[in-house]
This record gives C-alpha cells, structure tokens and sequence, in this order.
C-alpha cells in the first residue's frame, strides 16, 4: 500500500515534473501545457488545425503483480468531434525491463459530463503477472481544433471490487388458439409468478404478448401506456419485488408502436423502448418505428432493450451499449439466433432473449448459451456477475477498446 500511495502523491503534486509529453511523430504532436491551480495539477492538450493531431501525456509509476489498483481522473474537452474516441486514459503494463505487456487498459468515461462539466474516467484492474511498473496515458487524437484538460489523476492499490450478481430470468411460452389478450396475461402471469419464487431479478416476457395466439390485430392488441397491462404487471413485479420487461403493442394518438416495457420492483413503469427496426409485416400493420435508444438504471446496473428484428441491425445494441448497458433484454417472436449472438459478443454484454418461435435463452458476453429453453412453457433463471470482466486473448478488455477504436460517431 505504501508504494500506490506514493504513486498517487507523485501524481498530484509533481505532475509538472513527472509527466512527460508523448507523440509517435514530431509533426502531431499536440500543444501541451500545464496549469496550477493551488495544489491542483491541470495538464492540457489541444490541436494545431490538422486532424492528424495524436499525442499525450504519460508517466510510469512503479506496481505489484497480482495487487488491484483503481485509476482515476477527470477530463474537460471542447471542439472535440466524438469525446469517447477523441479523448482517452490508458493503462500500459511494463514488465522489469520496461517493454510493454498486452493487453492494456482502457478507462471507462463516465456517460455524461457532471455539472461542473468534467467528465470521471475510472478503472479497476489488476496487475498482470510480470508487470513492474504502470505507465499512465492521457490522450488527444484526432481532433484539429479539439482542447482537453485532465485533472484530479490517481493510481493507487485497492480492494478487488465485489461480485455484482444478478439473477437474470426469462420466460419460454408461446400461447396457441387463446380466446383473448385477458387470457395470455393470465398465463405470463403464472410464468412471472414462477420467476418470482425462483428469487429473479429480472424476468423477460416475449414480444406483442396481448396478440399472439388471438386473431387480434395490431391495432385491436394496442393500449396506451402505462395502461391496463402495465397495471397488470406492475402489481406482479411488486408482489415479487423483481423487475419485468413486457412486449406490448402500445397507441398513442394514430400512433401504434411495438413497445417494450420496464416495470420497477415497486410495481412502477420505469421507462419503455420503441422498436427502432420495422420488418414488412408490421410496416403493413400500420406501425411507426421509434427513434430512441434509452437505457435504464436498475439497482442492480444499467439495462437497455431491443425487440425481435432490432436483432438483425447491429446499430440498435452498439447505441444501447454506448450508453451504458450492461444487459440487453429482447421480446422476440422469431429470428436469427446467430445475430443474437452476435449481438453479445460484439458488445460484450448479456442478452436475454424471450421469443416463440425463437429459442428462448441468455447468452453471455462471448455469445455463448447460458441458459436454453427446453419446453414450452419455461422459466429460465442464471446468475451472473456484472463486476466479472470478460477478457480476450491479447485485446483484452474488447468492450471497453469499441469506443476508442471503432468509427467515428459525432458528438459522442
């Protein structure tokens, strides 16, 4: 511990001395400067006018193998085009002799800027096997009229951080010849009251569950929301103290969505999803597409949702994991189980599928079945930890490389 506290010492108070700027070529190299403000360090980075800009400040502190140390810093920028790939802290491994050990790390940026309008970048990792020493990096890419500074940088030892687990559930039924949407809330129900004695946290219900199995259509299977089945669902999700995601067709004025909802443990809708992707026969059906990507907070992490044919489209979980989550829960009535896989492993994030003519499962961050429905109908419930990283030979940490490496996207 004495060692990571006078690494983090180092790094407040003699940043002016102890970092160093950095550049591949002489000709990108950005502007840099410091500011003191107090005992503050502030170290700044900004553009000369070209886009090819690239440099940074970095330092090396001296690690323990085996030990968890926790970086910390907050950013500021301006004038720069996409943030999370403009903008970075990295982590580097040295071995005794100073050569650099993959893979590397990749701070996380917290989602949005605080009030003050500086941005935490955090991580928790630990030291490999033959590391000697952590060289710290602060980055500027890319940006010709971009402006950074960083401030408040820490390094230092810590505790492995807990598990975070999560009961995850879904529900495996596909109603044939019911008389009434009544009647398939009823049998969900049952479903959901098995997910509640199996001690979920979760459970996913499929898509368009009011119409399947009636001659319903769209229209006549559509209800506002909140509305009778979120009422429906609600006094479940509060009996069992779990939370419940539910495909619904939803109205709103001429509008009728494929909706799906997110019920609180306390009975309350938290929040919905519009389907983004229409396939023809809902297109046909009169349906409008949504627009949004929103996510949720849960007590116990962050959750987005997509439904059915969003699977084909890898643009619907790469928003919703840019903004931060953790597990994708997906009503589904039929599709492609390969690109729902794909889905978790290019974004490495749990997916919880819930379908009918679909095999109804949860996959983890490599894609891989984790839970696979066998019967009809079923309750399936898995326990994952979300504090568990999932590391791939040499890219390491490949969630949290997409933002740094993959395209562009403006103003994020």
């Amino acid at each position: 511990m004495r060692v990571a506290a006078c690494a983090l010492l180092l790094l407040q108070d003699s940043a002016p001395i102890e970092w160093k700027p950095f550049a591949a070529r002489d000709e990108i190299a950005p502007r840099t400067w410091v500011e003191k403000d107090g005992d503050a360090v502030r170290l700044g980075l900004a553009g000369r006018g070209d886009d090819s800009v690239d440099g940074r400040w970095m330092r090396s502190v001296p690690v323990v193998s085996g030990t968890t140390y926790v970086f910390s810093a907050r950013f500021r920028a301006k004038n720069v085009p996409a943030p999370t790939r403009n903008v970075l802290a990295r982590v580097v491994w040295l071995d005794a002799s100073g050569k650099p050990q993959r893979p590397m790390e990749y701070p996380y940026p917290g989602p949005s800027p605080a009030e003050d309008g500086w941005t935490a970048l955090t991580g928790t990792y630990v030291a490999p096997e033959k590391a000697a020493q952590a060289r710290l990096e602060l980055h500027l890419r890319w940006a010709a009229h971009g402006e950074v500074l960083f401030r408040d940088i820490g390094f230092r030892a810590t505790d492995p951080p807990a598990p975070r687990k999560v009961r995850l559930a879904t529900v495996h039924h596909h109603p044939r010849g019911t008389k009434s949407a009544r009647e398939n809330l009823e049998r969900f129900g049952r479903l959901v009251d098995e997910a509640g004695r199996r001690k979920a946290d979760i459970v996913c219900l499929p898509e368009g569950l009011r119409r399947v199995g009636t001659a319903a259509t769209h229209a006549e299977a559509s209800e506002p929301v909140p509305g009778p089945s979120t009422a429906f669902f609600g006094e479940l999700a509060a009996r069992h103290k779990l939370w419940i995601v539910a495909g619904l067709y939803e109205r709103e004025g001429a509008r009728i969505y494929n909706t799906a909802v997110l019920l609180d443990r306390n009975g309350k809708l938290a929040g919905k999803y519009r389907k983004v992707c229409l396939p023809d026969e809902e297109i046909e059906g009169g349906l409008t597409p949504g627009r949004e990507y929103p996510v949720f907070d849960t007590d116990f992490g962050r959750v987005g949702m997509m439904i059915c044919w969003d699977v084909h489209f890898p643009e619907v979980a790469r928003e919703l994991c840019a903004r931060g989550a953790e597990v994708l829960l997906v009503p589904i009535w039929g599709g492609n189980e390969l690109l729902t896989q794909a889905r978790a492993t290019e974004n490495q994030v749990y997916v919880v599928a819930s379908g009918y003519n679909f095999r109804t499962g949860i996959f983890d961050r490599t894609g891989k079945r984790i839970a696979d429905a066998a019967q009809d109908p079923e309750v399936l419930v898995t326990d994952v930890d979300l504090n568990e990283r999932t590391l791939w030979p040499w890219l390491g940490e490949w969630r949290a490389r997409i933002w740094r490496e993959g395209p562009a996207r403006p103003g994020r």
